[in-house]
């Protein structure tokens, strides 16, 4: 049963601030701890999480902010479980950032904390929300409100997540399985397939194709595409429930296929990277980039954060989160990024909600190119421009260095045509790459191509102060990977990724906040409610 947790409100006259010095107790006051206290902990909309527990009369739910709080707090200083309950236990600033007014007072315990993570864990698997993304908002809604912060300008930007995973190749990932397959099954069982198993099971993964030259991998892989399939007919059916038979029926599909009763191996054309690249993180992708390889995720930043697979083009991501980061921040009416955010289905959303896109960088541009400027002409009455196919009465000027012409509708695009006899004296014509018409030059392109040179063209139209605002979001990427070992994770799977970004986020966010709050005049404080 979900019941808040107000008892922090309550002042004790017998808690330990009453025990120390009155030095200490301004000390308290005045630390980050007790700002964390006011700004976060009091913030926390514990309502929030009322869907996790019965609606029933029962056994009361541990303090949601309480617990919150300690995922926050041990995610900010890394800490490790018997760590972070040893703060809870002892540390005096510890105590007051969770609102713990007396020191023989325990919120919650170790199976408490646990049992709760499941519980967010499991509601995340069956409605794909987690729970923190909402305290994440609701706290980044006020903190804006409250201190007045401009939303119009935003940067985004992504950084590569590790998983915490060992690095398997194929068949020794292949192999693991099977040992962890022989691990779980019944001792019956155990006995029954001995000698499916024994090639495997006496070493490890890494033992086992340590002595494998390459001529004998192929021979290896026919070999347990072989045991696979027994496996998956004889033995994973008796273990429907069990969760490392269903990662098993995923790699088995990843990597075999059957014809007429045979296993074929996959060849290596047919392997993605979405494929399981460990058992221990099955939502862990694989992507190289600037020839360096990375397992795991992808953390996208802005007002909004998002974790995704780390194989997915950061502008289909953005193209994802763009209505909603609207959403959040109606203001925004700029947004920078670099080269890898921009494509045609964003632009249409920049265009549909009013975002000027400024990119940093450009994919793809050739440096030969005579420069072609578009511009559109305005439309009677102030009508809306609309996409093409759509009806619209769209009119652009198509301006190279020595002419401008109107362009006309064809029945897909657009063209521009451009006089034969001053192209034909043009010191650029070698450069330039216009279709070569009859009686003149063509230029074709939809309106697509328009918004696309747009947004390229976005960054000379601006101040010369906000053509560099990547150095504010790469402060921000830093401090999002100090917290990590050479940028990887200390966990696992797409659910705790999410848990550590939302955590780091509100933290990074707190602590320019307070730094901010202690460089100004009492009265510049946030207040809570």
């Amino acid at each position: 049963m979900f019941k808040p947790n107000t008892k922090h409100t309550q002042t004790n006259i017998f808690g330990f601030t009453s025990l120390i010095t009155p030095k200490m107790s301004k000390e308290l006051q005045e630390s980050e701890e007790r700002k964390f206290y006011e700004l976060i902990f009091c913030n926390i909309k514990e309502e929030d999480f009322a869907c996790l527990y019965s609606d029933v009369d029962s056994r009361p739910n541990i303090p949601i902010n309480c617990v919150v709080s300690s995922i926050l707090l041990q995610n900010k200083h890394r800490l490790t479980y018997e760590k972070l309950f040893d703060e809870i236990k002892f540390n005096l600033l510890t105590k007051t950032a969770l609102g713990l007014q007396t020191l023989d007072e325990a919120p919650f315990s170790e199976a408490s904390l646990f049992n709760f993570q499941n519980k967010l864990a499991s509601h995340f698997i069956q409605t794909g929300e987690n729970l923190l993304e909402k305290v994440f908002d609701h706290l980044t809604e006020k903190q804006l409100k409250e201190l007045k912060i401009k939303t119009d300008i935003q940067r985004t930007d992504s950084f590569q997540a590790a998983s915490n995973i060992r690095r398997y190749t194929r068949l020794q990932l292949l192999v693991e399985m099977l040992i962890r397959i022989h691990r779980v099954i019944t001792e019956q069982g155990q006995r029954q397939y001995e000698k499916l198993f024994t090639p495997y099971i006496n070493k490890t993964s890494g033992q086992f194709i340590y002595r494998l030259t390459t001529e004998d991998i192929p021979i290896e892989l026919e070999a347990i595409g072989r045991t696979y399939k027994e496996i998956n007919d004889k033995i994973r059916p008796k273990y429907p429930d069990v969760e490392i038979f269903k990662i098993f029926e995923r790699i088995y599909l990843e990597h075999f296929t059957e014809i007429e009763e045979r296993v074929i191996i996959r060849s290596t054309d047919e392997l993605t990277s979405s494929m399981i690249q460990s058992p221990d993180d099955i939502d862990a992708t694989y992507r190289k980039k600037q020839s360096k390889e990375f397992y795991g995720q992808a953390i996208n930043l802005i007002t909004d954060i998002s974790v995704h697979a780390n194989n997915i083009d950061d502008s289909k991501e953005l193209n994802e989160r763009i209505d909603t980061i609207k959403e959040k921040t109606p203001e925004l009416n700029e947004l920078h990024f670099d080269g890898a955010f921009g494509s045609k289905g964003n632009d249409a959303k920049f265009e549909e909600h009013s975002i000027t896109p400024v990119q940093t960088a450009i994919r793809g541009r050739h440096p030969g190119e005579v420069e072609i400027k578009i511009e559109q002409t305005c439309l009677p009455d102030g009508q809306a421009c609309l996409p093409d196919g759509q009806g619209s009465e769209d009119k652009y000027l198509v301006i190279c260095p020595n002419q401008t012409v109107e362009s006309q509708r064809t029945r897909k695009r657009f063209v521009a045509e451009f006089d034969l006899s001053i192209c034909s004296t043009c010191s650029l014509a070698s450069k330039c790459r216009l279709t070569r018409k009859k009686n003149a030059y063509a230029y074709y392109f939809t309106a697509e191509e328009y918004l696309k040179k747009q947004r390229l063209e976005s960054i000379k139209k601006i101040p010369k102060e906000r053509r560099s605002l990547r150095a504010n979001v790469e402060a921000t990427v830093s401090e999002f990977t100090r917290k990590m070992n050479n940028r990887k994770l200390k966990v696992r799977g797409l659910f705790k990724a999410e848990i550590f970004a939302f955590a780091i986020g509100i933290s990074v966010n707190f602590g320019r906040i307070y730094r901010y709050i202690s460089s100004q005049i009492p009265e510049a404080a946030l207040t809570t409610t």
